[in-house]
């Protein structure tokens, strides 16, 4: 089974990730995750420290000559911001980790939760991310993602291409939104939220393009891909809701209103809506999977809330951290990371292979053996 597990603290001196189970012989380089790295480090709410880390990782183990050799693949990104963490913190931020932290484990420090309850740690999954692309593309599947709201700006309902989508880090690396009157109504409020010391939200559409249809399970509850997908994103920090398809539209709708009706031509299954997202009874149907991902504004505010002080017990003003004012846009990149992720491990689940040459043979057989094509 694929999986990883990562380790570090914000300021500690490194972040460091393990990767297991994927097979041999799958090409990827240093630059190429670097590339993914600098996706996450920039957008217009970025704080100070983006300013400060290079993001450059460093490949210990797993890989010979760009290729993975099938052993658990060790990766390590230094922190350059690190080292300044010596200074103890009693007044813990309404909407982060810190108080349910300091009372769950007993500290009397909220340092020993922000450390590592730190969206710094997303770094190492982006890292992650980009090898399980690197193994989508085998099956010439993509992702990307494009921001559809900041704040209380949405964008207009326009049509786009993937091709569009995936180029959004070019044509506006700013918010990476598709609606250009939206995106400097988007840059506005990031500028009026940093004037007035606030934090704002957003949300982030992600689409998986080209899906074989197949993965994912309706047997068991914890095979189901949705469930899969939901529980990855809900996993970032500042998530709180996850949409797949259209979930949340077609619930005031009718079934006949709702439903993606199949259309057959020349065995070539054809759907003209997605108001599914891709995914029924658990499964991939081998249309795009399209999940929207609902951040929070970000719990550290230059206009401190009312918090308890967990030593003297008395009233306070909440610590103020260095922060972003928006995270939206680049968490989009965190969200496509997850996504290939769920999606290159039930690629592994179904098709198997101890290397990439294996897995692409029986991924052939595979769609040679349907009656129809998607």
């Amino acid at each position: 089974m694929l999986r990883f597990l990562t380790a570090g603290e914000s300021h500690g001196p490194a972040e460091v990730v393990i990767l297991e189970g994927m097979p041999a012989d799958l090409e990827i380089s240093a630059a190429e995750i670097n590339q993914e790295l600098q996706k996450r480090a920039f957008d217009f709410g970025r704080g100070g420290r983006g300013k400060i880390e290079t993001d450059q990782v460093e490949i210990l183990s797993g890989l010979r000559f760009n290729k993975t050799i099938g052993s658990p693949i060790t990766l390590l990104v230094k922190n350059e911001d690190s080292a300044k963490w010596e200074e103890r913190i009693t007044k813990p931020r309404p909407g982060h980790a810190d108080l349910a932290g300091v009372l769950k484990y007993g500290f009397s420090d909220v340092r020993n939760v922000l450390e590592r309850a730190s969206a710094r740690e997303t770094v190492m999954r982006v890292a992650v991310g980009t090898i399980c692309k690197k193994l989508l593309e085998i099956f010439d599947v993509e992702i990307a993602s494009h921001t559809i709201q900041i704040g209380k700006v949405k964008t207009q309902p326009v049509k786009y291409s993937f091709a569009d989508v995936k180029n959004i880090h070019t044509t506006d690396p700013d918010v990476h939104c598709l609606d250009k009157t939206a995106r400097e109504q988007m840059k506005q409020e990031i500028t009026k939220a940093r004037l007035n010391k606030n934090t704002l939200g957003g949300v982030v559409e992600v689409i998986a393009h080209h899906i074989p249809i197949g993965l994912g399970s309706y047997v068991h509850y914890d095979r189901r891909l949705d469930g899969q997908i939901a529980q990855a994103l809900m996993s970032i920090p500042s998530v709180k809701a996850v949409e797949i398809g259209n979930g949340i539209e077609i619930a005031g709708k009718t079934g006949q209103e709702s439903q993606d009706a199949v259309f057959v031509k020349m065995k070539k299954i054809k759907r003209e809506t997605n108001n599914m997202g891709g995914i029924e009874g658990g499964m991939t149907n081998g249309e795009d999977v399209i999940t929207r991902v609902f951040h929070k504004p970000l719990s550290t505010l230059y206009e401190p809330l009312p918090t308890i002080d967990i030593t003297s017990g008395q009233q306070t003003k909440a610590t103020v951290q260095r922060s972003d004012v928006c995270v939206v846009a680049r968490a989009g990149v965190i969200s496509e990371a997850m996504l290939a992720f769920v999606l290159a491990r039930a690629i592994l689940e179904k098709f198997g292979g101890d290397n990439i040459r294996e897995t692409k043979r029986n991924f052939d057989s595979y769609r040679k053996s349907l009656p129809f094509t998607v």
